[in-house]
């Protein structure tokens, strides 16, 4: 696991934490849109919230899916972050493609330097290889393991250089990937 800058290393870049959804339940009967948390997303979402908090990544700003899966993940989340981000449901985010989240963080306002999105694979996992693109010095172990799989609750951190206006494919670093496996047994829900 690799710790991650706790904000956006230079004033001239902006951190972007890309969060997958909890592992959700199938419930018969029950529509893709309100499908809930399973018993072990329940567990592992404030397991990742804790993760943020320790690694210091306070967003500002909050974009979720309107899916109640993403809403249980984001609010489980929450719960043990230690911060009260701006929060926005946003419907182009639920079965979002990479170029609708491009489009959707390319409207961030400027002044926000940290913003997390909790959104569904394979959006999320197809965005971060985006923004990191392959030059050689962005393949790393983290970056490997990412490609391989995104999994449920998985939290991606992307420093970005520039402002959301701006954001460019290729041009991000992968500064950290953790996925709830890789946390410690003991780590605090809340």
């Amino acid at each position: 696991m690799s710790t991650p800058m706790p904000s956006p290393a230079r004033a001239d870049t902006v951190l972007l934490i890309v969060l997958r959804h909890a592992k959700s339940a199938w419930p018969e009967g029950v529509p893709d849109l309100d499908r809930p948390l399973a018993e072990r997303g329940l567990r592992d979402a404030p397991r990742m919230g804790a993760w943020l908090r320790g690694a210091g990544l306070r967003p500002e700003l909050v974009i979720c899916s309107p899916a109640q899966r993403t809403r249980e993940t984001w609010e489980l989340t929450s719960r043990s972050l230690g911060a009260e981000p701006i929060v926005a449901f946003e419907p182009r985010l639920y079965g979002a493609e990479v170029e609708e989240l491009l489009e959707v963080l390319r409207e961030v306002p400027g002044g926000i330097g940290t913003v997390l999105v909790v959104g569904h694979f394979p959006g999320v996992q197809g965005l971060v290889l985006e923004l990191v693109g392959d030059a050689p010095a962005t393949r790393t172990p983290a970056l490997a393991r990412l490609r391989e799989k995104f999994p449920t609750a998985g939290a991606a951190v992307v420093e970005l250089p520039g402002d959301w206006a701006t954001l460019r494919r290729g041009t991000g670093m992968l500064t950290a990937f953790t996925v709830p496996r890789d946390l410690p047994g003991d780590l605090p829900a809340e």
